[in-house]
């Protein structure tokens, strides 16, 4: 992979499935699925409304790092940048702290001063979620960065070790899993698919 700079969200798509980031980066395989649809309407509507700063687009060559912030509020006197989620649940995901991770980094660069935590908006039940972000996050973000830029086109990741995680992904047509974990079991050895199939 060369040394462009990478996008916040796609530490999340990394950090849900590694072989799922392989396949959008190196063939662009992002498809259009219901939840991708859905969202992106969601951040369209969302982008006119509030007080707020909406969709402030951030870049930095130190942290090899860039994105848009989908809102940014302050409170006390705190800038929090604000994720917005598509999640039924209530919850979030392991990934989706790391994207708010990554935001957090980019801004404390850009305003010159500690950003300690970010806020995740579940817009399906309207919860704000504020996450405090640790060093153990930024430290995850930094090792996340340097081993998607070393990724090359001839190593595909193993498969996820949640098969779960297969069932909706927008890339599965591509990636294949339970032919792969079929054909080539050696792939699928110490993942939720050795022995699926």
């Amino acid at each position: 992979m060369t040394d462009d700079l990478i996008n916040v969200a796609d530490l999340n798509q990394f950090s849900y499935c590694q072989r799922r980031y392989w396949y959008l980066y190196f063939y662009d395989t992002q498809g259009r699925n219901y939840e991708r649809i859905e969202g992106k309407s969601k951040h369209e509507n969302k982008s006119t409304r509030g007080d707020w700063v909406n969709e402030l687009y951030l870049e930095s060559e130190e942290l090899g790092l860039k994105g848009k912030i989908d809102i940014l509020d302050s409170t006390d006197g705190q800038m929090i940048p604000i994720e917005r989620k598509r999640a039924e649940s209530g919850d979030y995901y392991k990934s989706d702290e790391l994207q708010l991770a990554g935001y957090c980094m980019l801004l404390e660069e850009h305003i010159g001063e500690p950003v300690r935590q970010g806020a995740i908006y579940l817009y399906e039940t309207d919860q704000r979620m504020h996450v405090p972000i640790t060093e153990s996050h930024r430290e995850e973000v930094r090792e996340q960065i340097e081993t998607m830029r070393s990724m090359t086109i001839d190593d595909i990741p193993p498969l996820t070790d949640n098969p779960s995680k297969c069932e909706t992904c927008s890339a599965r047509e591509y990636c294949m899993p339970e032919e792969t974990a079929m054909l080539e079991p050696e792939k699928a050895r110490g993942t939720g698919w050795e022995g699926q199939v």
